[in-house]
């Protein structure tokens, strides 16, 4: 739809998903993968055709914010998670993944999980509670930070 195809006009992205429906995010997280793979090689290479194609893709930095209840709701996107951690080398897609159901962080019911998740992750990379590479937030996402933040590493710019 509308989303899925405007989004390359920006240079920056927010998307925001939410359980199932982080679905069309994702299909446009893979096309912006294939995207960033395809075209800085082609358009060194000469390739007019791709050349064009550059101009139309003006996606730099995607920022994912993805809210889930269900700790196994992680395993539908595990692959895609895991793919962007293990490719995107020049940190062009922020993964931001959240827990709903595990006490937000400094919550001291929280504080066991949380320590245990990270001693888990910085031994062996992987979340705890995701099983992918990319680490979780617990409880809702914190939106007045996240807007500050992506304003403040994107000054100038239209997201």
């Amino acid at each position: 739809g509308a989303p899925a195809e405007d989004y390359k006009r920006y240079e920056v992205v927010l998307l925001v998903g939410l359980g199932i429906g982080a679905t069309p995010m994702i299909s446009i997280i893979k096309d912006i993968i294939y995207n960033t793979k395809r075209l800085p090689g082609d358009i060194e290479s000469g390739n007019p055709g791709d050349a064009s194609a550059s101009t139309s893709f003006k996606t730099r930095r995607a920022y994912f914010y993805w809210t889930t209840r269900e700790q196994g709701s992680f395993e539908w996107f595990r692959g895609i998670m895991d793919e962007v951690a293990e490719t995107d080398r020049d940190g062009i897609i922020k993964l931001h993944t959240h827990c709903t159901s595990v006490h937000k962080e400094g919550d001291a019911r929280s504080a066991p999980l949380a320590i245990l998740q990270s001693l888990y992750y910085a031994k062996h990379g992987i979340d705890i509670i995701s099983g992918s590479r990319v680490k979780t937030t617990f409880g809702r996402a914190d939106w007045r930070e996240a807007y500050e933040r992506i304003a403040q590493e994107n000054q100038g710019k239209r997201v």
